[in-house]
């Protein structure tokens, strides 16, 4: 049989990709064939997580033998075939290219070929440009605004700086006993 998978970006409005795998195939193969259908190098860490009808992660396949304290068995993706996780159309796909960021492509199994088969994964259709591989972090960083603590700052510009103790608060005279009168309420 063979697979064909649309993916899709939520970064890039226009980006779709269309491969053609053979369903006895390794994940590594569709792992490869989308890295080369979007120009990405080979040397990130990426994952793959069969998802339900609403995009919820399920059985994580990585692409090397990591401990898992999840509920799912840790599979890899040069020892599962998509044949053994995948069987019905419209099954979706998570493929996280960007560990560090969380970035993924969707997927979706819109067609199962019978009687076909594939030596080689193919991207049958690619349209739009790919999301940039990795968010690189370009040295910038963003200060929140200081406040300026002047005489308006409290609202009153007769107002003395002399007036506050050295955490900016005025002192309190604990001795009036008005501050500590019972409220009827409680």
């Amino acid at each position: 049989m063979v697979y064909k998978f649309t993916m899709l970006s939520d970064e890039v409005d226009n980006f779709v990709r269309v491969i053609k795998i053979d369903s006895e195939a390794k994940f590594f193969e569709l792992h490869n064939a989308i890295l080369d259908s979007v120009n990405y190098e080979k040397n990130e860490m990426t994952s793959f997580f069969i998802c339900s009808d609403n995009w919820e992660k399920g059985q994580e396949v990585t692409l090397v033998e990591m401990e898992s304290s999840s509920e799912y068995d840790n599979l890899t993706m040069e020892d599962t075939t998509l044949e053994e996780l995948l069987s019905e159309e419209n099954q979706k796909l998570l493929y996280v290219f960007d560990m560090m960021s969380d970035r993924v492509f969707f997927m979706e199994l819109t067609e199962i070929i019978p009687l076909k088969n594939l030596k080689k994964a193919v991207c049958e259709s690619a349209e739009g440009d790919a999301p940039q591989q990795i968010m690189e972090d370009d040295g910038i960083v963003i200060a929140p605004p200081k406040a300026v603590i002047d005489e308006e700052f409290y609202g009153d510009q007769d107002f003395e700086m002399d007036e506050l103790d050295e955490e900016g608060f005025g002192e309190m005279n604990f001795d009036d006993s008005s501050l500590f009168a019972e409220d009827p309420k409680f």
